[in-house]
Order: structure tokens, then C-alpha cells, then sequence
């Protein structure tokens, strides 16, 4: 499934894969040197890793409406996020595409392409 995301009606990520079954979450963006997708929507997710990643992430954790719990920029390859329990899903995209206004409390728009 793809979709896409809105912040404040202005559209952030066209055609983001959802990863809500087994391989598509193990994977990710591991082991590509360079995007395969514009951004991905891990579900149900509370936490991050960047094992095998070759590049910068910035990440986007929401809850059940979508509203932020948390936004990290710019985290690089082999590191771990803390759970950010509050958060039921985790917008993972390529570095430099969120708006920099974005954070916690703000509402993002997910819908089914």
C-alpha cells in the first residue's frame, strides 16, 4: 500500500510505502545506496534502528491520529532510537525532505494512494 502525507495541506511525501507486515519492516531502506521509495510509514512502530543503512535518515514518530510524538533529524547509519511509547507508527524518509517547522504536536495527513 502507498500513501501520501500533508503538512498544514501542503504535501510533504507522494507514494510512501506502508511496511506493516514482516519482510517490508525487516528491510526498509537497509542495504540501498540510495532511496527505493520517497519516504516509508512503519506500522505499528515506537522505535528505530539504522543497521546496515548507508544513508542519513529523518524520522517522524505518530501516534494513532497521526499527531508527532517526536521528530528526528538527521540520524545516521548504525544507530538506535530510544521507544517513544506514545507512538504507534514511525514516517522514515531520506534526509532533507521534512519541513523544518515540523514538531511534536503538529498533525500530519496520511492517505491511501
Amino acid at each position: 500500500m502507498k500513501v501520501n502525507v500533508k503538512y498544514k495541506d501542503k504535501k510533504i511525501i507522494d507514494g510512501a510505502l506502508v511496511a506493516d507486515s514482516f519482510i517490508p519492516k525487516l528491510t526498509g531502506y537497509m542495504f540501498r545506496k540510495s532511496p527505493h521509495v520517497p519516504a516509508i510509514i512503519f506500522e505499528p512502530c515506537n522505535s528505530i534502528q539504522t543497521t546496515f543503512m548507508r544513508f542519513d535518515l529523518d524520522l517522524v514518530f505518530m501516534d494513532r491520529e497521526n499527531r508527532v510524538v517526536k521528530v528526528i533529524r538527521n540520524l545516521r547509519p548504525w544507530r538506535f532510537t530510544a521507544f517513544y511509547f506514545k507512538a504507534k507508527k514511525t514516517l522514515e524518509l531520506p534526509v532533507g525532505h521534512l519541513p523544518p517547522e515540523l514538531q511534536a504536536g503538529d498533525v500530519l495527513e496520511v492517505t491511501i494512494v
